[in-house]
């Protein structure tokens, strides 16, 4: 569906449990670049702190951010949910992501009549420590009944899929698996020594990760995972978050206080590239758009087999995906892919090959495009 001339931009209100710059900020903000003038975006944080992901939205792109919105935080009372419910009104499309916007969704569902309030479209990209190692009933019966109303559930993995449908009892018709994609061509372009703060000495080696420093994220393990790779070897951490502290106590604890490096919120196309191996050690995640990133750029992955990652490298990666919750056997991938350079190249190649024909944003696009239009009832 397309935008007719001269028609109204339509207006869509985004309300995140965080804005900082992990996965899901990261997708948002490139759909919104992507889409350009074509949409006029408002950004609600749960955590009105984190909001590095604004950084990553294009000068071109219309895009505001109220002070005076509803916390999105707080309890679920009759008139909380009443005053969530009215600062919806006025948008052409509600988008909430994640648990931390529930109490939106539930607002809609309550008032969505009642407000005549525009349409909306939950996105659930995966959960938080307190929800890592299950599901909590509470949740997942609020899910159920807050889910009711909207006009579609996007998730990104073949898990979430079945979460929604089988826990949420949430229809078939109602949920859409979109997987993540990015710029792959953007990927595999030289990076830019210059994006991070620090420089790259000769004969230096790097495992790197994007990820919010949470602790579902598990870092201070990747840390440990990394401790006896060789001397040249150091951690790049990119991202920014509440456990930058941890990460260090634990770089200090296993004697790597000089090779754990910590540069914040970073452009990912930019810096990814100056990796050796990429790794994961989260205790939870589903389609990790780190994972894709590293691929495009030609990387091996040494990560945990947590939600789809087993599923989105290549063949030829899978041996280095172990088990979750286990250090040791991350360490050993790592170590066995640092030592060996003709094998993360041939990874690498394999890994770009697979990104460029499964993962590459066009798709994606087209895709959100689309279940976007379909809610509203019109293009853009």
């Amino acid at each position: 569906m397309s935008q007719q001339a001269g028609a109204r931009v339509p207006r869509v209100l985004h309300c995140h449990s965080t804005f900082a710059a992990g996965g899901k900020e990261v997708r948002c903000a490139r759909l919104m670049n992507a889409w350009g003038p074509r949409l006029h975006h408002t950004i609600i944080s749960a955590e009105p702190e984190s909001m590095a992901a604004a950084a990553l939205i294009g000068a071109g792109v219309p895009v505001d951010y109220p002070e005076d919105f509803p916390s999105l935080k707080g309890k679920p009372t009759p008139a909380r949910l009443a005053r969530l419910a009215r600062a919806l009104k006025g948008y052409d499309l509600v988008c909430t992501y994640n648990w931390g916007a529930m109490d939106v969704v539930m607002a809609h569902r309550v008032f969505a009549s009642s407000f005549g309030l525009p349409p909306l479209v939950h996105h659930e990209d995966g959960f938080n420590e307190d929800e890592a190692a299950g599901l909590k009933p509470s949740r997942n019966l609020y899910r159920r009944a807050a889910l009711a109303q909207a006009a579609q559930v996007i998730v990104p993995s073949t898990g979430l899929e079945r979460i929604a449908h089988e826990v949420w009892h949430q229809p078939p018709a109602r949920v859409t698996r979109i997987a993540n994609g990015i710029d792959t061509a953007a990927f595999a372009a030289p990076p830019d020594p210059a994006a991070l703060p620090f420089t790259k000495p000769e004969g230096q080696r790097w495992v790197g990760t994007l990820a919010g420093l949470r602790p579902v994220k598990q870092l201070p393990q990747l840390v440990e995972a990394c401790a006896n790779l060789p001397p040249e070897w150091h951690l790049v951490i990119c991202g920014e978050g509440p456990e930058r502290d941890a990460i260090l106590a634990a770089a200090g604890a296993h004697g790597m206080a000089d090779r754990v490096h910590l540069p914040g919120a970073v452009d990912p196309a930019r810096v990814v590239g100056l990796f050796e191996i990429f790794a994961l050690s989260s205790a939870s995640e589903q389609f990790p758009l780190s994972v894709v990133e590293a691929m495009a750029a030609g990387l091996p992955v040494a990560a945990p087999a947590v939600g789809d990652v087993a599923a989105i490298v290549a063949d030829e990666n899978r041996a280095f995906i172990t088990p979750p919750q286990d250090t040791l056997a991350l360490a050993a991938a790592l170590a066995q892919l640092a030592a060996d350079g003709p094998a993360r190249s041939r990874i690498g190649a394999a890994n770009q090959a697979r990104a460029r024909s499964e993962f590459d944003i066009a798709a994606m696009l087209a895709h959100y495009e689309a279940v976007y239009g379909l809610a509203m009832g019109r293009g853009f």
